[in-house]
């Protein structure tokens, strides 16, 4: 360990309890990290594309989750390496900024990792790789821009969009009723976009899920679906035009924050604290009636006492409806939300043409639809399906394809899939590489082979030859100068991407190669580790 020796030969201590710490230096450390990095994206690679493979996660608690999605896969995974650490938090970013993607950029990363380690070894300084790669993915990402394509759409011409969300659910456990989930996904986001700003907001479409039912019964609703029943058994399950009180206080008498306790020693006291009790109940009724309410919808409880009255007085209510969706139902009806009996105006109550409780199977589960609201701007994707955890993992597709949708709204720029973006970048990366004098050509070199390892596993995952694949896509796109050329994993017949209909956002690709080469520039820069060991 690192040991000084002071004039007199004396040696001391740098690092203090330096034999309870293991340290990896140099070239060392750099290989550690890199074998780290490319190990975790060995474990992506087999679910990448149409035709990946899935995992099965079991968390802790014995929760098993089935998945495609590389950032959820990740997030599961309990990683315990600090450079893994850091392949997690790139999909992650990823899964954040684009939704969609998630997958290949840990694998462009992994194979960025793979060609620095092979220019390590030729004794190429890790700062001339980092510069290489930086420069190599400038030119990736100048040349995405130029063999994107725009796309026009608007609110009639909803297909393109379609098309694009369909290429994100191909690679899904759902792609066998992707084009119906492709189509609520687009009219969900079209339902919430302000197409003037180009923005979406997403926090405005529920995605609900409920077990049973077959995944062809996903439906969109243009209101909001809440898991909750009418309070009493009695009240009307339909009604039509009806006037919304969103309470956020309890339907009960107040109670004294302090400590108190009440001495009754005769009926008659009783009595009266029991009639004082109804009519505040009453008085709270007939607020809500005298606004004009028609259904009231409360965030607390309420006591019997109080749901028999509002039975008797005809006020169908709801109770225990939770915050966020609160504040969905008030954006929904235009209503406001009320924390206080005193302040329920007519002009505040929410306006929705039809409000109806619907029953699921045999059993006793009911849901609540809000319909033809005042504010169509949020919308529920109601999922249906056989267990629990296909729910869920549609439930993160159609996040992928909602995040697909916004990006094309914001920026409406296309790339072909199928790995023909990466395989034609890979062609303009190499080609660019001549025109740079020194080291750093090697490492822009090995740019341009990583941009090969996506295409490469694409037609590994669908058991097509790959390199034998790769090589003839490679040399038909340069041939006949045809960036659309890709690997054709659904057996279609034909390489050309714009027939198959394979779309990507351009956005989605470029974040892909900036974030992957930022990732690799910074694992590259670590050459000293020292971290506590492990006895």
């Amino acid at each position: 360990m690192a040991l000084a020796f002071d004039e007199f030969g004396r040696p001391f201590l740098i690092l203090k309890e330096q034999e309870q710490k293991s340290r990896l230096r140099g070239i060392d450390a750099q290989k550690a990290n890199i074998s780290a990095g490319k190990a975790v994206s060995r474990i992506l690679r087999t679910s990448l594309g149409p035709k990946g493979m899935d995992k099965m996660l079991q968390s802790p608690d014995g929760d098993v989750t089935v998945t495609n999605d590389g950032a959820t896969i990740l997030e599961q995974m309990d990683v315990d390496n600090q450079i893994a650490k850091l392949m997690v938090e790139l999909s992650r970013s990823q899964d954040y900024e684009i939704g969609d993607g998630t997958t290949g950029v840990v694998v462009m990363a992994g194979s960025l990792l793979e060609q620095a380690e092979k220019l390590l070894e030729r004794g190429i300084h890790p700062i001339r790789v980092a510069e290489g790669y930086e420069v190599a993915s400038r030119i990736a990402v100048e040349h995405l821009e130029r063999i994107s394509q725009k796309f026009e759409f608007g609110p009639e011409n909803i297909e393109p969009l379609v098309q694009t969300c369909m290429t994100t659910l191909s690679s899904k456990i759902v792609n066998r009723c992707k084009r119906d989930l492709a189509e609520i996904a687009v009219k969900a986001v079209l339902a919430v976009a302000d197409l003037e700003r180009r923005d979406v907001h997403l926090d405005l479409i529920k995605v609900e899920g409920k077990v049973g039912g077959k995944l062809e019964d996903t439906e969109l609703v243009y209101g909001i679906v809440v898991d909750k029943d009418m309070s009493h058994p009695q009240m009307p399950k339909r009604i039509e035009d009806a006037k919304i009180a969103i309470l956020t206080c309890p339907f009960e008498p107040p109670k004294p924050k302090t400590k108190h306790k009440v001495d009754i020693d005769t009926v008659e006291k009783f009595q009266t604290i029991r009639l004082q009790e109804q009519k505040y109940f009453d008085d709270m009724v007939q607020k809500c009636k005298d606004a004009g309410a028609t259904l009231v919808i409360c965030q607390w409880g309420f006591d019997d006492e109080a749901n028999h009255l509002l039975m008797n007085r005809n006020l169908p209510a709801v109770r225990w409806v939770g915050g966020v969706e609160l504040e969905l139902i008030a954006i929904a009806t235009g209503g406001r939300i009320v924390p206080r009996f005193q302040e329920l105006t007519p002009e505040k109550l929410g306006k929705a043409g039809l409000v109806r409780e619907k029953s699921f199977g045999t059993t006793k589960d009911r849901m609540l639809y809000i319909e033809q609201c005042a504010n169509s701007r949020a919308v529920t994707i109601f999922i249906r399906g056989g267990n629990k955890m296909m729910i869920e993992e549609t439930k993160r597709s159609i996040h992928d394809a909602l995040c697909v949708a916004r990006n094309l709204i914001r920026n409406n720029s296309i790339v072909y899939g199928g790995g023909s973006a990466e395989i034609s970048c890979s062609i303009a990366v190499e080609a660019a590489a001549d025109r740079h004098p020194g080291v750093e050509q090697y490492a822009i070199r090995g740019f341009a082979d990583a941009l090969d390892a996506i295409p490469m596993a694409l037609a590994e995952n669908s058991g097509l030859q790959p390199i034998e694949t790769l090589s003839a896509v490679k040399s038909q796109q340069i041939k006949e100068n045809n960036p659309f050329c890709g690997i054709d994993c659904n057996d279609a017949g034909t390489n050309d991407m714009r027939e198959q209909d394979v779309f990507e956002t351009l956005i989605g690709k470029q974040q892909q190669i900036l974030l992957a080469t930022q990732v690799v520039k910074m694992i590259l820069k670590i050459d000293d580790v020292i971290c506590p060991s492990d006895f």
